[in-house]
């Protein structure tokens, strides 16, 4: 087959849809810290694990891995903007979110469908990104509605 062109490689896996996390912890002075993400899944149900792939280019994940615990969020159709808001480079990113204390030491963010507590379980290479292995601590479901989906470059809804 030959070279894989990057453009052409990011095109077919948008065909693919994703689920949009936030994960979020709090840095070493105890300020929130959070970052969105479309690779989120389930890893293992013995022992329970989840996984999540950042970009080794990011500036938010080398926070949350010094955090080593953290909190996924799953996101609602109806939060678009926040996933956008929270997306942004540089300071304010957080403004205006409502939150509460997670069991971690992350937060539960206000709408969202579902809350996955980790401790940093494991970390492996992966070309640009790193896959990360979080143990689940605790989970809770907190409204049943629509998920915020990522496909073809925009966010949507099932």
């Amino acid at each position: 087959m030959g070279v894989i062109n990057q453009s052409q490689f990011r095109n077919v896996l948008g065909h693919y849809p994703t689920g949009v996390c936030v994960v979020a912890a709090r840095d070493l002075d105890g300020s929130p810290v959070a970052m969105v993400v479309g690779s989120f899944t389930s890893v293992s149900l013995d022992p329970p694990l989840v996984g999540f792939l950042p970009a080794r280019s990011s500036t938010t994940w080398p926070t949350i891995r010094e955090a080593s615990r953290f909190c996924v969020n799953v996101l609602a159709a109806d939060q678009a903007a926040l996933c956008q808001q929270v997306s942004k480079r540089g300071p304010g990113r957080l403004d205006g979110i409502n939150w509460t204390e997670a069991p971690t030491g992350g937060f539960v963010l206000d709408g969202a469908l579902a809350a996955i507590d980790c401790d940093l379980h494991r970390v492996f290479e992966a070309g640009d990104h790193d896959f990360v292995l979080g143990s689940v601590l605790g989970v809770q479901i907190l409204r049943e509605e629509a998920p915020l989906i990522f496909h073809r470059g925009s966010l949507g809804t099932l």
